[in-house]
């Protein structure tokens, strides 16, 4: 059966989570890294030497890397709708997943989450998190144009575009950051937030992981 190696609370592995749930492949998920710990040992570092999560096992063959993960499953399992068909179109997609590595990921993720739930607020870095925010909603005000005209990151049908930027988006609409007018991205994000398996695996309460005094 498809395993999913990482807690669930992370948002690489709501990435993987979100595509399985999309696809609705049978599987089963480990809690491993964060609290949960098992990065360090032997037999994870064998399947994983970065020790990080996620890591899928499909019946044997493992992989890493979120965004490589949601390629694979996608091109397996769901050729013709999460991974279009025409390569073209399959290329922009992949183009999109990597701007939301290049683009967004850094200042959402690595900034303003990390500094509103990791970091107690007397040390938190407010010019870094204003600065980040900024960024992302300008990176973002792209994504709008994108969406003038379009239900989904690619057209009319959700795809791997869509979730590997859309899975960052929970977090940066839920955090206490400012935000431009982006009337066609939160169109876009209120239409995710009606999927069962984005209610499931991304739209998972974060404030459990803040730190005391965050």
């Amino acid at each position: 059966m498809l395993k999913i190696l990482g807690r669930k609370t992370s948002v690489n592995v709501q990435k993987a989570m979100w595509t399985v749930g999309e696809l609705g492949l049978p599987h089963e998920r480990a809690d491993l890294g964060g609290e949960f710990g098992g990065l360090d040992t032997p037999e994870y570092i064998a399947l994983n030497p970065n020790r990080l999560v996620p890591t899928l096992d499909d019946g044997g063959f493992t992989l890493w890397e979120s965004n490589t993960i949601i390629r694979y499953l996608s091109r397996t399992y769901g050729h013709g709708t999460l991974a279009p068909a025409d390569p073209h179109a399959y290329a922009r997609a992949e183009a999109w997943m990597d701007w939301s590595l290049t683009s967004l990921y850094a200042d959402v993720i690595l900034t303003c989450f990390i500094q509103h739930v990791r970091v107690t607020a007397k040390d938190r870095d407010v010019a870094a998190v204003a600065a980040a925010a900024k960024r992302a909603g300008e990176k973002l005000g792209i994504l709008d144009a994108q969406l003038a005209s379009r239900q989904f990151v690619m057209g009319g049908q959700l795809t791997i575009a869509d979730i590997a930027v859309g899975t960052l988006m929970y977090r940066y609409f839920n955090l206490p950051v400012a935000r431009p007018s982006l009337p066609n991205v939160e169109a876009w994000y209120a239409r995710l937030t009606q999927r069962p398996a984005y209610q499931a695996h991304v739209m998972i309460d974060f404030k459990p992981m803040m730190v005391a005094g965050a």
